[in-house]
């Protein structure tokens, strides 16, 4: 998967291979199985082009890391002490990007919540206060 981010482009397992090759010694009948796995899991998405397949990332990298947390989190019969744990390995760094991304999160959290104040609520928002439907052209 590394590769296939990395890139951004949809890739051939030869690409892959050739680009793995540079590091350590490995089968392409390898890297097909990992593609192909990878494929069935629904990681990747392929697209046939000749007798080979283009294999594209279904998501970012940081959405494949955010699912893999939430279900170690979620599994976990304790979540807030895995939480606590958690938070307790990360460096000062981490747990700055951290509150930064709770920061992100509430912000967007209160533009969604004053946007829903500002819009009409539906069919009744037309009602005027006697309850009866504000005339209008057509009516």
């Amino acid at each position: 998967m590394t590769r296939v981010w990395q890139w951004n482009r949809p890739v051939t397992v030869r690409e892959v291979l050739e680009d793995l090759q540079q590091e350590r010694s490995i089968a392409y009948t390898t890297v097909m199985t990992v593609m192909d796995n990878l494929h069935q899991k629904g990681w990747v998405r392929r697209e046939a082009e000749g007798r080979a397949y283009r294999y594209t990332a279904v998501s970012t990298r940081a959405a494949y890391s955010a699912a893999l947390m939430n279900e170690a989190w979620s599994t976990s019969d304790n979540p807030a002490a895995a939480l606590v744990a958690f938070f307790g390995m990360m460096s000062a760094e981490q747990r700055e990007a951290l509150r930064d991304a709770v920061r992100i999160v509430q912000h967007d959290d209160e533009a969604a919540e004053a946007a829903e104040a500002a819009a009409p609520a539906g069919p009744a928002a037309a009602e005027g206060e006697s309850g009866e439907r504000a005339e209008g052209p057509g009516r």
